[in-house]
């Protein structure tokens, strides 16, 4: 009983039981779930797939944790992905030209380096403009981040014109479509952005930081941590780690949809990091526990629509589950329930 009690105070425990209860319903329901397989020069299966899909995501939420860690909240990360994909697409884009030996290529309107770059650059430049707004100008982050949400699509019309923009470069889709050892290059990327968040914010005392200004802003600041550099940071990180999620979706897609990119993507993002177990109130975060969130989302989604669910009524149930999924990892709401049946009438822990 003591051991069980341990396992429940794991911090990872709870989302990874969510996990579990999903992907065992698919043993069972859904065929072949599990199978994986070797085709050619890539891996194919379910997870390999749940895992590509919830990369775009994924990496929207890493960023979204640690604004959450400072005690704020990001509601521009899908606007931005919509940005940044309307700029690379637009600066690669495509033209047919024909060689010296009579043969027709497509070539970028610009070196895809060069686009990569700036688009990055984009993001980062819409992740500084939210830090400035709440650190430097005071404006509560919901509002301030509300504006760029709002205009951030029409920002994304003007710069495609109000069209789909369809990218022609094939070197281009190497980033949301290619493989490296068999494996998705976007899981390549995603662990990428993971470890080096994970080294940077648990490493160094930038975690420790981001933490302080969460629990409470005044008394970091008093104790010597410049909170609105903390802020900056954060929220230009979130941007950062949004302008890659626009350029893997672009990529996907092989185009720039300013009006559907990274549609719902700041509320996805969130869930995500609420099932890892951070508190929306600012403090304490979990890197892995929100990629777990995203990882869970995804499989909920991939198994919404592997059981045949009608569109109309997958984003119901899809919020149903997810509701489900908070009450369970709520201790007070686990309390809640066990005190009835518990003698000492306590916590569930206790």
């Amino acid at each position: 009983m003591e051991k069980l009690n341990k396992l429940r105070r794991y911090k990872y425990f709870w989302p990874i039981l969510a996990l579990c209860i999903i992907l065992l319903y698919n043993l069972i329901f859904t065929p072949n779930f599990f199978k994986i397989e070797v085709m050619g020069d890539r891996l194919y299966g379910n997870l390999i797939d749940i895992l590509h899909r919830a990369t775009p995501v994924m990496l929207v939420a890493i960023g979204m944790t640690l604004v959450i860690a400072t005690g704020g909240i990001d509601l521009s990360v899908g606007a931005i992905v919509s940005i940044t994909g309307s700029v690379v697409a637009s600066l690669i884009g495509g033209k047919l030209v024909l060689l010296a030996d009579g043969t027709q290529h497509y070539v970028s309107n610009y070196p895809m380096p060069f686009a990569i770059i700036v688009a990055i650059l984009v993001g980062l430049l819409c992740g500084g403009w939210n830090g400035f707004l709440v650190s430097k100008i005071k404006i509560p982050p919901i509002i301030a981040t509300l504006i760029l949400m709002v205009v951030g699509r029409g920002i994304a019309q003007l710069i495609t014109n109000g069209e789909i923009i369809t990218v022609y470069y094939a070197p281009f889709f190497f980033i949301g479509n290619g493989y490296i050892f068999k494996i998705p290059f976007t899981i390549i990327i995603s662990l990428i952005i993971i470890v080096f968040t994970i080294i940077f914010t648990r490493k160094t005392a930038l975690g420790l930081f981001l933490e302080s200004v969460g629990i409470n802003r005044e008394a970091s600041r008093l104790s010597g941590i410049k909170a609105s550099i903390i802020l900056f940071i954060s929220y230009a990180f979130c941007g950062f780690c949004s302008a890659i999620s626009g350029l893997i979706v672009c990529s996907n897609v092989k185009s720039a949809d300013a009006n559907n990119a990274g549609l719902l993507f700041e509320m996805d993002a969130i869930l995500a990091v609420v099932i890892g177990g951070t508190s929306l109130n600012g403090g304490k975060f979990y890197i892995m526990g929100t990629v777990i969130g995203a990882i869970i989302i995804q499989t909920l989604t991939t198994t919404i629509y592997s059981t045949g669910v009608p569109p109309e009524i997958t984003l119901v149930i899809k919020a149903i589950v997810v509701f489900i999924i908070s009450l369970i990892q709520s201790e007070e709401f686990r309390s809640f329930v066990v005190k009835p049946f518990s003698k000492k009438g306590g916590k569930l822990y206790e």
